[in-house]
């Protein structure tokens, strides 16, 4: 139901979204690894942050798995030692999937994304109710020192295709400007 260019396509423009916009700062080092297609392995981060893209067509859920560990903390809250980590990733998760949504709307019509809400890790098991049509799993390694781990669970509900062109590139995201 999902072609392999669709899956390519969802893994690629997930992989742009967070090397663009996971980083707290110009220096921050991104890598996104995947690390399982079809299964469901179980990850060791204690919390979760889930946020959706939905059409007619599909849903997609892009889960954050977070460790709350210090050096997490630490990376997260540099730039605004005043918020919680939570908080801040609250806003982070909404970057990198707002990034998504719109490459997918280049592609679909009428999708719309959810706001993030965090789970415990152990609600992971019962995506497999959903029946999905399509899951990945990736690991983000940030400065190569932090690790956290992200699942990509998507649900088709037709025929799912589209390609990506392979030097598509995410643009800045983030800025507000008043007038």
């Amino acid at each position: 139901m999902v072609s392999d260019e669709a899956k390519h396509g969802v893994n690629s423009i997930f992989t742009r979204a967070v090397v663009a916009n996971l980083g707290r700062s110009e220096t921050d080092s991104i890598k996104v690894v995947p690390i399982s297609n079809e299964s469901l392995l179980e990850l060791p981060e204690a919390r979760i942050f889930v946020l959706t893209i939905a059409s007619y067509l599909f849903r997609l859920m892009t889960i954050f798995h977070l460790h709350p560990g210090k050096d997490t903390e630490d990376f997260l809250t540099r730039s605004n030692p005043r918020l919680s980590s939570s908080e801040i990733f609250y806003e982070v998760g909404n970057l990198c999937v707002g990034a998504m949504n719109r490459e997918l709307g280049t592609h679909f019509g009428h999708i719309g994304m959810s706001t993030p809400y965090m789970l415990e890790s152990r609600c992971l098991p019962f995506i497999k109710e959903l029946k999905p049509s399509y899951v990945a799993q990736h690991r983000i390694e940030i400065n190569d020192s932090i690790a956290m781990h992200a699942t990509l669970c998507l649900c088709a509900y037709a025929p799912f295709h589209f390609s990506v062109a392979a030097s598509a590139n995410s643009e800045a995201t983030g800025a507000l400007e008043l007038f």
